[in-house]
């Protein structure tokens, strides 16, 4: 074998040594590869239900906007409260935390109409997502626990975090998100996403966005330099 095939399989193997549990869906790898490099791309996404989606489950401290058609005094936005709960005149206390909208919608329908009210027309739409927090850690310059108050991309997280630090790895920004009892990670390079051949990834309640330090300051380097694409998520 030649020295240098020697050295890049070696090297290999240290570095699949260091990420003990790190396992690559090959398939969103291909496919990524495929993708002309001057083309946007988002790479493979586990599946989970994102916020706006009908999946979502409404929790603590979130904004509802109700509306009952024809019925002005019923349209209102509402907090659900610490322990899940919010009221609405001539519906009483609503159970909300843990429950989709379409859930809801059925519930206060039929209370109207258990009450006085021939079919109802309710509609349910969460306007802030405060239940739903991000952790931001590493090379920015204020690192902290936020609330995501709406669909929220990776470039809005950091702009929330006041920005990367001078000492910041541009291409080390790693998003960690859990999904049914699985942790997956991808790896992104914020110059390309605001050089647009990379699409600005959306930021999920839970998720966890670490930034790399550069140089010799690096904690991630190994798991950087494992990822053979951007931007896809693989199990770890």
């Amino acid at each position: 074998m030649p020295l240098a095939a020697a050295a890049c399989v070696l090297m290999a193997v240290a570095l699949l040594g260091g990420c003990r549990s790190a396992s690559i869906d090959q398939s969103s790898v291909e496919q990524a590869n495929e993708r002309p490099p001057t083309q946007p791309t988002t790479g493979g996404l586990p599946a989970v239900p994102v916020m706006g989606s009908t999946d979502y489950r409404v929790g603590p401290l979130d904004v509802l906007d109700v509306e009952v058609f024809g019925v002005p005094d019923l349209t209102k936005s509402v907090r659900v409260s610490v322990g899940g709960e919010f009221t609405l005149p001539l519906v009483g206390t609503v159970p909300a935390s843990g429950k989709t909208v379409g859930e809801l919608e059925k519930e206060i329908a039929k209370r109207l109409e258990d009450g006085f009210m021939e079919n109802p027309q309710v509609t349910v739409f969460v306007k802030e997502y405060m239940s739903q927090r991000v952790t931001v850690e590493g090379a920015v310059r204020e690192p902290g626990v936020y609330s995501l108050t709406g669909r929220t991309s990776l470039l809005q997280i950091i702009a929330i975090s006041k920005g990367l630090d001078e000492l910041a790895n541009p291409k080390g920004i790693v998003i960690y998100r859990n999904v049914d009892g699985n942790r997956y990670a991808a790896v992104f390079d914020i110059r390309e996403i605001r050089a647009g051949r990379l699409v600005d990834p959306e930021v999920l309640g839970g998720d966890m966005v670490v930034v790399d330090f550069s140089g010799a300051r690096s904690n991630m380097r190994d798991l950087i330099f494992m990822v053979p694409v951007l931007a896809v998520f693989f199990l770890i």
